[in-house]
C-alpha cells in the first residue's frame, strides 16, 4: 500500500530542505548585494569564467577516471588521484632533465611531447597494476572490501612517491610557447588556459569516441552490462577492464601536465584535492556518464572559481576566495542528497531495473 506523503516526510528530511533552502536564499542574496555593489567589472567576471573552464577541464579528464571504472565495476576507485599524481610527478623530473639538455625552449614541441607521454603512461602503469594487485582478486567481495582496499592503496602510493622523489616540491620550468595572452572576440584568454580547455574538449571527445565507436569500446559497455554474459559472448572480461583501467590512466596522466602548466608546482600531495573534485564533479554529471562527468567538470569549475566571489563577497566573508573547498563539498552533499545520480545520469529505479 502507497504511503501518504505525512508518512513519507521525516523530521530530517524537514531539516535537510530548511538547510538547503536557507543556503539558497544566502546564495541569491549574497549574489544580488556583490553585484549591487559592482565592485567587479565584466572584465573581472570573465576572466574568472576562463579560469573555472580552464580548471574545469583539469577536473574533466580526471573525471572521466573515476566515471570509466564506475561505469564497468560500479566502485569508486579513490586510489585515481595518486594515479592523476604519479604521471606528472615524474614527468616534473623529465622536464628538468630537458631543460638541462637545452632541449625545452628549443623543441618545445618535442619537449612536450615526451613529457605528455611520460606523464600518460606512468599514470596508466600505475593504473594498471592498482587494478591487477588490488582490485582484480577482490573482484566478488563484498562491495565494502575493494572500498578500503582502494582507500589503502592511495595512501601507499602516496607515501611511495613521497619516499622515491622525496616531500619537497618540484618546479616545473615554464615553456615559452605558453607565455603571455591572447585576445578573442576582445577576451583575454591566457595560453595556459586555452591548451587546458582545448586540451580536455579534444580528449573527451576522443575518449567518448573509443568508448561508443570502437571494438574495445563495445567490449566496455558489454562488461558494464553484464560481467558473466560479455564473457559467454568470447570478451576476455579480465582485459577489457585493464584497458578501461588504462585509459582513465591516460587521461588523468594528460590532466597532470594541464594542471601543470596552470599550477607549475608538482609534490607527492598534489592529487588529492584535484581527485575529490574531480569525484565530485563525476556525481555532479552523473557518475558513469562520460559526457555527464565533463558536464560537472565545467560546471564545478565556474562554481569554484566565479562562486566565492559571487555568492559570498556580497555577505561581507573575509578572504571569501578561501571558500572555494567549502563550495565543491557543500554541492556533492547536496547532489547525493536531492538527486544522487547526478545531471546526465539514470535515475536509481532505472538504474535497478
Amino acid at each position: 500500500m502507497l504511503r501518504t506523503w505525512r508518512q513519507r516526510i521525516t523530521i530530517t528530511d524537514i531539516v535537510v530542505w530548511t538547510i538547503g533552502f536557507a543556503i539558497a536564499v544566502m546564495v541569491v542574496y549574497g549574489s544580488a548585494k556583490t553585484l549591487a555593489l559592482g565592485k567587479y567589472t565584466t572584465e573581472t567576471w570573465i576572466d574568472l569564467s576562463i579560469t573555472g573552464l580552464a580548471l574545469g577541464g583539469v577536473y574533466a579528464l580526471i573525471a572521466l577516471g573515476y566515471t570509466l571504472v564506475y561505469g564497468i565495476l560500479r566502485m569508486i576507485n579513490f586510489a585515481h588521484s595518486e594515479v592523476f599524481m604519479s604521471g606528472p610527478f615524474t614527468a616534473a623530473f623529465a622536464a628538468e632533465a630537458l631543460v638541462k639538455q637545452g632541449l625545452w625552449n628549443t623543441y618545445p614541441v618535442l619537449s612536450l611531447l615526451i613529457v605528455l607521454t611520460v606523464s600518460a603512461g606512468v599514470s596508466a602503469i600505475i593504473a594498471i597494476l592498482v587494478e591487477r594487485i588490488a582490485y582484480r582478486p577482490l573482484r566478488h567481495a563484498p562491495r565494502l572490501v575493494p572500498l578500503i582496499t582502494a582507500i589503502g592503496a592511495s595512501f601507499f602510493l602516496q607515501y611511495t612517491f613521497r619516499g622515491l622523489y622525496g616531500s619537497g616540491l618540484k618546479g616545473y620550468p615554464e615553456m615559452e610557447i605558453f607565455k603571455g595572452f591572447w585576445i578573442i572576440a576582445g577576451i583575454r584568454v591566457f595560453k595556459t588556459q586555452a591548451a587546458a580547455i582545448i586540451g580536455a574538449v579534444v580528449l573527451m571527445l576522443i575518449l567518448y569516441a573509443i568508448v561508443q565507436k570502437t571494438k574495445m569500446g563495445k567490449a566496455m559497455r558489454s562488461v558494464s552490462e553484464d560481467k558473466e554474459v560479455a564473457a559467454l559472448m568470447g570478451i576476455d572480461v579480465d582485459r577489457t577492464i585493464a584497458t578501461t583501467f588504462a585509459l582513465g590512466g591516460v587521461a588523468a596522466g594528460l590532466a597532470g601536465i594541464l594542471y601543470l602548466l596552470l599550477f607549475p608546482v608538482a609534490h607527492f600531495y598534489m592529487g588529492f584535492f584535484p581527485g575529490l573534485k574531480a569525484f565530485t564533479a563525476a556525481v555532479l554529471g552523473g557518475i558513469g556518464n562520460v559526457p555527464g562527468a565533463f558536464l560537472g567538470a565545467m560546471v564545478l569549475g565556474l562554481l569554484e572559481s566565479v562562486g566565492p566571489s559571487l555568492f559570498l563577497d556580497g555577505l561581507g566573508i573575509p578572504a571569501a576566495y578561501q571558500m572555494k573547498d567549502a563550495i565543491a563539498f557543500t554541492i556533492l552533499v547536496f547532489i547525493l542528497i536531492f538527486r544522487p545520480s547526478g545531471i546526465l545520469g539514470e535515475r536509481l529505479t532505472q538504474a535497478k531495473a
